[in-house]
């Protein structure tokens, strides 16, 4: 028996009206593990400079979550309020939504909770959208951060 004919999926963000590449062209897997690795030490490092202490890292310590919860605060926070995380704004990524309306703060909110559960980001479909991005509609985007204005004339 042979296989379905399949459509040509050409590349990811194609089904979603998006550039092969460059801005608004969908952003890849290398580039969103380097921002979620900067978060990710951005958070631990807060965490050391107000906490001034090692305990957090500690096994068994009470503020073993401290790091955790600060990545949590800061990346849904800002996801939801300016469109990217820090990282993100550092490596020229972008979330948008696909009605292109603003994230806003409960989907940020939400994105990042999932985020944080690592399943969700592992489970991707063809257009790089983990389960967390399918459950707000957003998808992770090559900046500039705002979008090019239409050409006149």
């Amino acid at each position: 028996m042979q296989p379905p004919e399949t459509e040509d999926l050409g590349y990811p963000g194609r089904r979603l009206g998006l550039p092969l590449q460059g801005p608004g062209s969908v952003a890849s897997w290398a580039r969103r593990v380097l921002a979620l690795v900067v978060d990710w030490v951005l958070a631990n490092l807060v965490v050391l400079l107000v906490l001034r202490s090692s305990e957090p890292w500690t096994v068994g310590s009470t503020l073993q979550l401290a790091p955790l919860v600060v990545w949590i605060v800061v990346v849904a926070l800002s996801t939801g309020l300016t469109g990217a995380s820090p990282g993100q704004h550092l490596l020229g990524l972008r979330v948008v939504r696909l009605d292109r309306r603003p994230v806003g703060l409960w989907n940020g909110i939400v994105r990042t909770l999932l985020i944080a559960l690592v399943i969700p980001p592992a489970v991707a479909d063809r257009d790089r959208r983990g389960l967390h991005d399918l459950a707000v509609g957003t998808v992770v985007v090559n900046g500039p951060r705002e979008e090019p204005s239409p050409r006149r004339g």
